[in-house]
């Protein structure tokens, strides 16, 4: 009796004491903080991440992988970097959020960063005022960096007239090629060296040397130099009026450093030629790296060299045409001259022979093209050039190790981009020799090259296809497997299958690793012959391989590869080894949890991994490559224990509208009791229930913050939905009608108080789905296409692209043109029924969005309007898809929670809900 007592005392309190937290406010969002720019040492004995609150200022953080523990703490620290030798952790140190916050635009240009560094060792932190940018070597002796402090302009009255014929003859550099003074500090006694008008510069890997461009003010006495740290001697390799550097990067293991030479007498910057040279401080020769005929590098060209350094790859881009003339006014008979009148003109043509319409030509053109470079390589042992990209196949996905690469072309395709959606030419590329061998045509899915080039897989026509390069035999592998799913069967747009995509390769191209919906496959590529490595199919669980070493090309035979493991029953998210000697599959990290790997150290075993649940911030833990003793690293929100929060999150059964099995996750209040019957805000997209541990996201934005309501009395529900090509508005509203009745059948959702809350496609099935049923209470739609008739030929802003494809390929799931199909256009959008509706809503747009246009949003309002419905519209101006500027995420985080107070809870409604706001304008 007395045990039973002391258990039901304990109960007691424990309740006493949920309630007694008190409930989160929007302000409290501010301080919850994510890492940021994680970074850990190649030993695997430190680690720096930034701290960053949702608002507020950052805190750089240096912990000791060793001990396990906090050494240092930076204010305001950023962007860490740690030296290769894990002697130094380096943050930059920004201005206070209030000194940004509070100075205007002069005198937000003056505010500056600082440098912070730390010493792993001693612990001791040295600060460096205004910075602009540093290098630490990599043995961890020097530390080298420039003042951002720029001249001033002392010049007297006196010197005017010699001034402006300096001016005349001066060799200007290009704006925002800064020369500022370049210091080297020596670590380990604290002594330093200054250099003036310092342009660019890099640290050689064995701390020896600085390649550095120095500038005169007049452009006449500019240099490229070294700096010999030894003696701190600077000594010049090439003295010439105007000259300029591009990219550096020096050869990982030895002296020679590569880098682009330019000069800025060509003051046409986009035409400037920067050559390819090479110098070596033993012989003092600097050679010569010639681009083919007709080729030349520019200015953003960059350089990177291979790890072992026997090949160095550049950029370069053909020959430009001469830039045409400007024609201006000039004279009286300028101005009646037809040409130059026309060049004053603002037109863009369109033309259907385009392969591009003109909004998406002018972005790509912008973001890309403009500046746009080639991938070649040049081969230190045999002396040679050979260009990688060209403009038959203008794209490789460049692995500086690997001797075959994937290349591609999507320039036969672009036209279609607007309606088909996305397709590429597919091609194995030879690094030794630039040679190209077709993989597959037209293809929407990424293919994968074997390491030795012999042999290329891709998904097709619901099959894994394997493709001999040599012979372009053709084998449809995974077409022998049984009772396994290589064609994803939760794909349900009007476009081909993904399927679930590859795994890898073993280094000497003799196997090909696959996926299948649970399992890793291999596939002997001389025989065909398929091995299940996991058993994922007996338990619902997804295997898939965690890649954290991004210089792999590969697997041995004998490796172990480490796994995340996917319940898609439970939900659960746990941490599996496989050896590939063996086919031993054991879980090493697992629990009613989410696990995932964030890093490894370069040289061991050292993980750092998270695990988070509903109520778990997913703080940093570390743990060899056993998992054996994880010990926990980082309390980076020690303040939501003090908050109540939610209930543990449970999964709820339905069906999908075609009947399949579907789930979704509820989140009780945080003082929920047995039998209450609570309102309910469902947020939704397309699959959900994935995210049954995931822990909040602890931010303002176009989405209800979760824990604000489980916080406050709201249960929130996270659903699967499931379409029908063709129908998606009718198949998605069945299958929430379906979601809400099994939460109201489990005794939780009050009927009366069901809310929904989506953005984007999911603004428009909640905006749909008001049209079909009053199952809801009130919907707060963000960013809803309302129309699909005039949605299917706009624009998409952001990226220039039509929004045809959207329509007929993607995500909206009509299958067909609107020519062939206007009934289902007009079935599917929700403007054509708002006559139908009775559930309040609220909508909410972007005047700058750029992927639907808000006249989508304004369409549907008015429609309501003119049916004397309870529709209000927000207009946030100048904002995009997604709020990006925090008072107007915060005002539509509070509106959104005083709408659902409002018409699910019965709290008294806010004025604007109300009554509106009127205009106002101050004069």
């Amino acid at each position: 009796m007395t045990l039973k007592l002391t258990l039901l005392s304990a109960a007691l309190f424990s309740v006493s004491s949920l309630a007694a937290k008190p409930s989160l406010e929007f302000k409290d969002v501010f301080d919850f903080r994510y890492p940021q720019g994680t970074v850990i040492s190649e030993q695997g004995t430190f680690l720096g991440l930034s701290a960053k609150p949702y608002r507020g200022d950052s805190e750089g953080q240096v912990y000791s992988l060793n001990n396990k523990a906090l050494i240092a703490s930076v204010p305001r620290g950023t962007n860490p970097v740690i030296n290769k030798s894990g002697q130094w952790v380096g943050f930059t140190q920004r201005p206070t959020l209030l000194e940004k916050e509070t100075a205007d635009k002069k005198k937000k240009k003056t505010l500056k960063n600082n440098l912070v560094l730390v010493n792993t060792t001693t612990k001791a932190q040295q600060t460096f005022n205004s910075v602009k940018d540093y290098q630490l070597s990599d043995d961890g002796q020097w530390l080298v960096y420039r003042e951002d402090a720029k001249k001033g302009d002392n010049k007297s009255d006196a010197k005017a007239n010699t001034d402006k014929q300096t001016d005349e003859l001066k060799i200007s550099a290009d704006k925002g090629d800064d020369t500022l003074t370049l210091v080297v500090l020596n670590l380990s006694n604290n002594e330093s060296t200054r250099y003036d008008d310092i342009a660019a510069y890099k640290v050689a890997p064995s701390s020896n040397a600085i390649l550095v461009n120095q500038q005169s003010e007049d452009g006449s006495k500019n240099r490229v130099a070294v700096i010999d740290l030894a003696s701190n001697q600077i000594t010049s390799l090439i003295d010439e009026p105007g000259v300029t550097l591009g990219d550096i990067a020096w050869q990982p293991n030895s002296q020679h450093v590569a880098f682009y030479l330019g000069n800025y007498v060509n003051d046409d910057k986009r035409r400037r030629d920067y050559q390819l040279k090479l110098w070596s401080p033993t012989s003092n020769k600097i050679t010569d790296i010639h681009n083919p005929s007709g080729w030349f590098s520019g200015k953003t060209a960059s350089i990177k060299w291979s790890e072992d350094g026997s090949r160095l790859f550049f950029e370069n881009r053909p020959q430009l045409e001469a830039k045409a003339k400007v024609l201006k006014y000039t004279d009286e008979s300028s101005l009646y001259d037809y040409d130059t009148i026309r060049q004053q003109k603002g037109l863009k043509v369109w033309h259907n022979a385009d392969p591009e319409i003109k909004t998406r030509e002018i972005k790509t053109w912008n973001e890309s093209r403009r500046d746009q470079h080639y991938q070649a390589v040049y081969h230190i042992n045999g002396e040679h050039v050979v260009q990688l990209e060209n403009l038959q196949v203008p794209s490789i996905s460049l692995h500086t190790n690997a001797n075959f690469v994937l290349g591609s072309d999507d320039t036969p395709y672009l036209k279609q981009i607007m309606y088909k959606g996305f397709y590429r030419d597919y091609y194995s590329v030879d690094i030794s020799s630039g040679d190209k061998q077709l993989i597959v045509k037209e293809s929407s899915n990424r293919p994968t090259v074997a390491p030795d080039g012999k042999h290329a897989a891709y998904f097709d026509g619901e099959q894994v296809w394997l493709k001999s390069l040599s012979t372009q035999q053709l084998t449809p592998v995974s077409k022998a497997v049984k009772n396994a799913l290589f064609a994803d069967d939760k794909h349900d747009k009007p476009e081909p299958n993904e399927g679930f995509g590859f795994a890898g390769w073993q280094l000497d191209g003799s196997t090909l690793y696959a996926y299948s919906k649970y399992d890793i496959w291999a596939f002997d590529t001389k025989t065909a012959k398929a091995t299940r490595l996991t058993d994922g199919y007996k338990t619902q669980t997804q295997y898939r391989i965690e890649y954290k070493d991004k210089d792999k090309l590969g697997f041995n035979p004998d490796d172990t590869l480490l796994l995340s493991a996917h319940n898609l029953e439970n939900k659960q998210t746990h941490i599996a080894t496989l050896s590939l000697q063996d086919n031993k599959l054991q879980t090493v990290l697992s629990g009613e949890a989410k696990y995932g790997v964030v890093k490894k150290a370069k040289e061991v075993d050292t993980y750092i991994f998270t695990r988070q649940s509903y109520q778990e911030f997913p703080d940093y833990w570390v743990s060899d490559g056993s998992f054996n003793n994880p010990t926990k690293l980082t309390d980076l929100n020690p303040q939501q224990q003090t908050f109540a929060w939610g209930q543990k999150p449970e999964l709820v059964k339905y069906k999908g509208y075609d009947g399949e099995d579907l789930q979704g996750v509820l989140i009780k209040p945080a003082d929920y009791n047995a039998g209450d019957k609570v309102p309910v805000v469902i947020y939704f997209y397309r699959y959900m229930s994935q995210r049954m541990y995931d822990f909040p996201k602890m931010e303002l934005n176009h989405r209800p913050n979760l824990p604000m309501y489980t916080s406050n009395g709201y249960a929130i529900f996270l659903p699967d939905i499931r379409f029908e090509i063709g129908h998606p508005g009718r198949s998605s509203t069945q299958t929430m009608i379906n979601a809400a009745q099994a939460l109201i059948d489990t005794g939780v959702a009050d009927p009366d108080k069901i809310g929904l809350q989506g953005h984007s496609w999911a603004g428009y099935q909640s905006a749909f789905m008001i049209t079909q049923t009053d199952m809801f209470k009130a919907v707060v739609s963000g960013a809803p296409v309302s129309n699909m008739t005039s949605a299917f030929s706009g624009i998409r802003l952001e990226s220039g692209l039509a929004r045809q494809f959207q329509y007929e390929t993607g995500q909206s799931r009509i299958g067909k043109p609107l020519t062939e199909a206007p009934e289902l256009y007009i079935e599917n959008s929700p403007v054509f029924y708002a006559d139908k509706v009775k559930t309040p809503i609220l909508i909410m747009f972007g005047d700058n969005d750029g992927a639907v246009p808000w006249q989508e949003g304004i369409q549907y309002y008015l429609a309501l309007r003119r049916h004397d419905k309870d529709a209000i519209f927000l207009q946030y101006e100048g904002e995009p898809h997604h709020l990006k500027k925090l008072p107007n995420q915060l005002d539509y985080s509070i509106r959104m929670k005083e709408y659902f107070d409002y018409h699910l809870k019965g709290l008294p409604p806010a004025e604007w809900i109300q009554s509106g706001e009127a205009f106002i304008t101050e004069e």
